[in-house]
């Protein structure tokens, strides 16, 4: 996704708290029926973020769909872009960079596939309830 005039990537200034962004990620994953939402909290151990959200979409169909109202819901909010996007066409693992934090849309096959969860295991998690 190419920025247009006037929009905003994150890195170029902080509009909105990074807790706060996680939290209302969660919520725009939400909106679209994404189960199993959690936050992982990485500031203690990684360097490249702070936060992981992690949801699932029962196919390909409803993960881009999340992807999406991702993307829609925070620009409008909050004017920023993901720097980068990986998985929208495939749909099966989609990321979204927000930089301090990462978005990860799985269907159910690949979430079980790759574990985020249990690899992560060790970090402070948020159940997500909308």
């Amino acid at each position: 996704m190419v920025p247009l005039p006037g929009d905003r990537v994150l890195g170029e200034g902080p509009l909105i708290e990074k807790p706060d962004l996680a939290q209302r990620i969660a919520q725009a994953l939400s909106d679209k029926l994404g189960e199993d939402i959690i936050l992982l909290d990485m500031r203690d151990v990684v360097s490249y973020t702070d936060w992981f959200v992690i949801a699932t979409g029962r196919n390909k169909r409803q993960t881009q769909a999340m992807a999406d109202e991702v993307r829609v819901q925070v620009k409008a909010a909050t004017g920023l872009l993901p720097g980068r996007v990986e998985g929208q066409k495939e749909g099966d693992w989609i990321l979204l960079d927000y930089f301090d934090v990462l978005v990860h849309v799985f269907t159910p096959e690949s979430r079980a596939y790759y574990r985020l969860d249990q690899l992560w295991g060790q970090v402070p998690a948020i159940e997500f309830a909308s």
